[in-house]
C-alpha cells in the first residue's frame, strides 16, 4: 500500500509532530512564568496572607517545572542530533510533554486561585479553581482518552465490513 511509511519516516514524522505541538504550548507557559516572576514586585503582593503566598509560590514552582519539561525534548533532540536517538527520544519526550501540561495546568489553577481569592472570597476562589481543574482534566486528558477508545471501537467495527467489500 502506498500510504505505508518506513520506520525512519514514522520516527521523523512523530518527532516533528511533537516538536510542533511543543511550539504551540511553550509561549503560553513562558508568558505565565514571566508574569508570575514579576508579580511579587508589585505593591499589593506584600499584603497577601501566608496561605496565598504559599499558593503563589507553588504556582511559580509548577510553571518552572512545566517550562523545564516542555523544553526538554527540544534540548534532548539538539544534544543528540544525528545520533540515531529518535526511537529512544520519542517515548521520553512524550512523557515529558504530558507531565509538562500537568504542571502547566497546576500552575494556572494555582495562579487563578490566588487572583480570585484576592478579588473575591475564598469560597469563590476554591470553586473557581475546582472548575478549572475539571476543565483542564476534561479537555486535556479525559476527552482525548475517551476519543481514543471510541475510535478503536469504530475501527474494529468497520474492519469486518470493509473486509467483506473487498473482491
Amino acid at each position: 500500500m502506498g500510504d505505508e511509511e518506513s520506520k525512519g519516516e514514522r520516527l521523523d514524522r512523530e518527532l516533528m509532530e511533537l516538536l510542533q505541538e511543543l511550539r504551540v504550548v511553550l509561549p503560553g507557559v513562558q508568558v505565565l512564568l514571566a508574569f508570575l516572576l514579576t508579580a511579587p514586585f508589585q505593591q499589593r503582593f506584600a499584603q497577601l496572607p501566608g496561605t496565598l503566598r504559599n499558593a503563589f509560590f507553588a504556582s511559580i514552582a509548577c510553571a518552572t517545572v512545566a517550562t523545564a519539561l516542555l523544553i526538554a525534548p527540544s534540548a534532548h533532540h539538539r544534544l543528540r542530533w544525528r545520533e540515531g536517538e529518535k526511537e529512544r527520544l520519542l517515548p521520553i519526550a512524550n512523557r515529558e510533554a504530558i507531565w509538562g501540561t500537568v504542571f502547566l495546568a497546576a500552575a494556572i489553577v494555582l495562579a487563578l486561585y490566588v487572583v480570585t481569592n484576592v478579588l473575591f472570597a475564598t469560597w469563590v476562589a476554591v470553586l473557581t479553581a475546582a472548575l478549572a481543574v475539571a476543565v483542564f482534566g476534561w479537555l486535556w486528558y479525559a476527552l482525548p482518552l475517551v476519543g481514543r477508545s471510541s475510535s478503536k471501537e469504530e475501527d474494529e467495527e468497520s474492519e469486518p465490513a470493509g473486509a467483506l467489500d473487498e473482491p
